[in-house]
């Protein structure tokens, strides 16, 4: 008896369902052609890292039980007297998904994150850059599932990018609103 290897959900279903649609859709003449979530990118600025060393480490954690990657803690480049920042300082988590662990994510964030923001009418469509990518900023990390509210010594916000190969931002509307990314009308 073989055994059967996992497939995350959406990698499915751009494979079968999105691929054919954003062909007829922008008559693309090969399937190579159809832009692709190239990988997703989350970033936490933590301010108040400056004086508690602690909340970095709480960061990382809370981050790593989020995206089931380890996060790694982003430094100061540069000394700046006015915010006493010295260079060299943790100031932040990132981390960066790609593959089936991307997929995952995204999966998690439409169907169970987002949702559960409070007065929630759909995500701004105004994120994008001009060259296919997406940012979406989250105000509170405990809309995800995976985070234990009474274990969270501070609400906090992050920022989660969408990297496409979408040539135009209109395209990379057509693919995220294809992956299931409710934005507003």
């Amino acid at each position: 008896m073989a055994a059967t290897t996992y497939k995350p959900r959406l990698k499915g279903k751009y494979r079968d369902e999105i691929v054919k649609n954003l062909q007829t859709q922008f008559n693309y003449k090969t399937v190579m052609q159809v832009p692709k979530l190239e990988k997703i990118c989350i970033n936490q600025g933590i301010g108040d890292a400056v004086s508690d060393k602690k909340m970095i480490e709480s960061a990382v954690k809370e981050m790593t039980t989020i995206t089931g990657q380890k996060a790694v803690p982003t430094y100061s480049t540069k000394d700046i007297s006015n915010f006493k920042l010295r260079k060299g300082v943790a100031i932040g988590v990132r981390v960066t998904l790609r593959g089936d662990k991307m997929y995952e994510f995204l999966d998690r964030l439409v169907a169970s994150s987002l949702p559960r923001i409070r007065d929630f009418k759909g995500v701004n469509n105004k994120g994008f850059d001009g060259h296919g990518n997406y940012t979406l900023g989250i105000t509170e990390q405990i809309i995800f599932p995976e985070i234990d509210i009474d274990k969270v010594t501070k609400i906090q916000g992050m920022d989660i990018t969408f990297v496409t190969s979408a040539p135009t931002d209109k395209e990379a509307l057509a693919l995220l609103t294809e992956f299931g990314i409710p934005f507003k009308k």
